[in-house]
């Protein structure tokens, strides 16, 4: 009981350092610009392999153009279907990744003066025939992020949209024959194309005639923030910084229409997959360590104070508690967790509760929690014999004190094992923060894929990091209830 005290004193303090640790370090007095970016979408915003620094053709102009305009920058990384939504909710305050230009965008955000001219292109397995156009994907299947401008260039296409993260697991559902062909950027092609040296891929044809426009992305009445950046970019063509950025990765300048072909050769070099393994196992571990395993802890200790709360309410006489509790429970069984870290992290913010990325994830994971572990509980307090608290009556015992002193002892071997299940799920759960911009173990492994684009070897390591802890916790299991058997009954 007391190392649970220490825990959630703890997890208090966790939660109410976390967000105020980024006030104290902030002493430059220039204003903070949060950039929202994938940090998985080569070659525009990715990963270098042998420092594992952010980088990429979008990093250097949001960082050029950061300091034209006098920003401070702070970056965000989340998945691109998150990325609008972290915008909304004023997580972030520009997204620096690639944002096509088109008349839905224009209406709901505000965005910048066009940075990069590019076009859309499609990529089959190759030897693939009969996909050379966009008229050609009617009836077939592509890959694409969900809610990028290349999936409504599909659906309009009357294709079957299969929503993936980005452009790398979309061009390994094509080598696999999972999907007829995706959707993207040339430029994003070509990288990849020239990164993997494969040739089980091939781009067919291009998406339309149309030139694509990407902009830098911010919310509609955010019109100081953009003029700044319109600026800035207007300084940067001026002065050729924008141009010497795009020579550095494509050797032409994509910032001004049609000057050529773009060549990605000679750039980021074909790795073995040990040398990728071996770059990335540390950070994912330090991911591990610093992230994944904390928050679990955390998480569960808070859980579990809910849970018991929760079980205990639900087993009261009283029908307001009672009532409380199971429609507490009933709502969190009956949701997805991501619905419930889309709720804490995106929706909550609009009624005024703006939590930071840790907290968030911590209470979102806690609320679960509480909710599957309260029935657990419930049913353990309920398996101790009634004729257990009416002895301890007999004797002077009152409600918290037998529950202190007699059922919770008793309960707690029951409960042990169905805990510790849900403590080995919580760590896996752990693998969807990546939606709420909590940089955990897998989305660590995701981001090394990504740029090196290979990824049996890196998921196999993250596998192996998740497997070492929970053959861990099921050890720990085995010796918690070999030390609660003393407080069963013979």
């Amino acid at each position: 009981m007391r190392h649970a005290v220490k825990l959630l004193v703890l997890a208090i303090l966790a939660l109410v350092m976390l967000p105020a640790g980024s006030a104290v370090a902030a002493t430059d007095d220039r204003p903070l610009v949060r950039v929202g970016t994938e940090g998985t979408y080569p070659p525009f915003s990715f990963h270098e392999s042998e420092n594992n620094e952010l980088t990429g053709f979008d990093i250097e102009v949001i960082q050029a153009v950061a300091e034209e305009a006098g920003w401070r920058l702070e970056f965000v990384e989340t998945t691109f279907d998150a990325i609008f939504a972290a915008l909304e909710a004023d997580r972030i305050d520009v997204i620096a990744n690639q944002v096509t230009d088109n008349p839905e965008r224009q209406a709901r955000y505000g965005l910048s003066d066009t940075y990069t001219y590019s076009r859309g292109v499609i990529v089959v397995k190759a030897g693939t025939t009969g996909i050379t156009k966009l008229s050609d994907l009617e009836g077939k299947t592509t890959a694409q992020s969900l809610t990028t401008n290349y999936a409504e260039l599909a659906r309009e296409a009357g294709a079957t949209v299969e929503g993936v993260e980005g452009f790398p697991q979309a061009a390994a559902l094509v080598v696999q024959g999972r999907v007829d062909a995706l959707i993207n950027d040339n430029l994003a092609a070509l990288d990849y194309l020239n990164t993997t040296g494969t040739d089980q891929v091939e781009i067919s044809g291009t998406a339309g005639d149309e030139i694509s426009e990407q902009k830098l992305a911010f919310r509609q009445d955010d019109t100081e923030l953009r003029q700044q950046a319109n600026d800035a970019l207007a300084a940067l063509k001026a002065d050729g910084t924008l141009a010497e950025i795009s020579q550095k990765y494509f050797k032409i300048d994509v910032t001004v229409q049609n000057t050529g072909e773009a060549d990605l050769s000679g750039g980021r070099a074909t790795r073995t997959d040990w040398e990728v393994v071996k770059d990335a196992a540390g950070p994912m571990l330090r991911a591990l360590v610093i992230a994944t395993i904390p928050i679990t802890i955390v998480s569960f200790a808070l859980g579990l104070v809910l849970a018991v709360a929760a079980a205990l309410a639900n087993i009261s006489g009283n029908r307001v508690l009672s009532g409380i509790a199971r429609t507490y429970i009933s709502i969190i069984r009956g949701t997805p967790l991501l619905v419930q870290l889309f709720i804490v992290f995106y929706g909550l913010p609009e009624i005024g509760i703006d939590l930071s990325p840790w907290p968030a994830a911590i209470l979102a994971l806690s609320l679960n929690v509480g909710g599957y572990a309260a029935e657990i509980v419930r049913s353990a307090i309920l398996s101790v014999p009634r004729g257990q608290f009416e002895a301890a009556s007999t004797i002077g015992m009152g409600y918290w004190q037998s529950l202190r002193r007699i059922i919770f002892p008793q309960a707690a071997r029951t409960a042990v094992p169905p805990l510790s299940n849900t403590l080995i799920s919580l760590l896996k759960d752990t693998s969807l923060l990546s939606v709420v911009l909590v940089t955990e173990l897998l989305r660590e492994a995701s981001t090394a894929a990504a740029s090196a684009q290979i990824y049996l070897p890196l998921y196999a390591v993250a596998a192996l990091y998740y497997w070492v802890v929970c053959a861990g916790l099921a050890a720990g299991q085995g010796k918690i209830e070999n030390r609660l058997n003393r407080f069963v009954a013979s």
